[in-house]
């Protein structure tokens, strides 16, 4: 499966600090509980990552349909 690839699964998603002083990406779904820590400094570059790829898909044309949006 890759990026460009639909799918019907669901998973939650929350995103938050640890009392480690790390920033956790929780994800649920069925039959997967996966926590993903990272240093600040890296969930600093995943966030304008996100950012970017947003910014990409809009000027795509993309929907900003609900379908594969998290939940949270």
């Amino acid at each position: 499966m890759g990026i460009n690839s639909e799918s019907d699964i669901s998973a939650n998603l929350q995103i938050g600090p640890t009392d480690q002083g790390m920033v956790r990406i929780y994800v649920e779904g069925n039959g997967i509980d996966l926590p993903l820590d990272f240093d600040p400094d890296e969930a600093t570059e995943i966030a304008e990552e996100l950012l970017a790829s947003a910014e990409a898909a809009r000027s795509l044309g993309g929907s900003g349909g609900k379908k594969g949006k998290p939940r949270r």
